[in-house]
């Protein structure tokens, strides 16, 4: 993660574990490996990092790079944003932001999207909206560590990361979403 600057720029620490994350065919996240956004178009279908029975937890997906890593102007955009997750079942948690997949702007270069959880010191009461994946609404300027500190998260306690650039599937994403290349 520091070889790729994820630390300083969405973290200020390496978190301890590595969120394990597979999409459908075997498609592995592994520490800034280079995916499609065809690959990870849908929703993963295994995540895993190291639980304590009973506890809850935050998992954020975003990615710092937007438009492009050397213009960051519109800062982090997250991509999807789960509270409440008790242990490591997601689907049970309380969506805030539905899964959006990579949707990196031509000419945009190498962008990354970084996989954080969170152990949360009790049920979370958020008042973020929640979003659809079809909004592009509230999804940019948002800082990670902001919420962890918002809502006493500390840091990550697993993360991962994986790399993308354009491909054709993007257009078929920003349109779903009304939003011009």
């Amino acid at each position: 993660m520091e070889a790729h600057a994820v630390l300083p720029d969405v973290i200020d620490m390496v978190p301890l574990h590595t969120l394990e994350v597979r999409y459908a065919n075997n498609v592995e996240v592994n520490m800034g490996n280079e995916l499609t956004p065809s690959q990870v178009k849908d929703l993963p279908v295994h995540l895993s990092w190291p639980k304590e029975e009973g506890a809850l937890y935050t998992l954020c997906m975003t990615d710092p790079d937007a438009p492009s890593r050397k213009n960051q102007k519109f800062g982090e955009s997250h991509h999807w944003l789960v509270v409440n997750i008790p242990e490591n079942d997601v689907q049970r948690g309380k969506t805030l932001s539905e899964y959006v997949g990579t949707g990196d702007p031509k000419g945009g270069g190498v962008h990354r999207y970084v996989f954080l959880v969170y152990k949360q010191p009790r049920e979370l009461k958020p008042d973020e909206s929640v979003l659809s994946s079809r909004s592009a609404d509230n999804r940019t300027n948002f800082k990670t560590t902001d919420f962890a500190k918002k809502y006493n998260l500390g840091n990550p306690i697993a993360g991962n990361f994986f790399q993308v650039q354009l491909d054709d599937y993007v257009s078929k994403l920003y349109n779903q979403s009304n939003v011009k290349l």
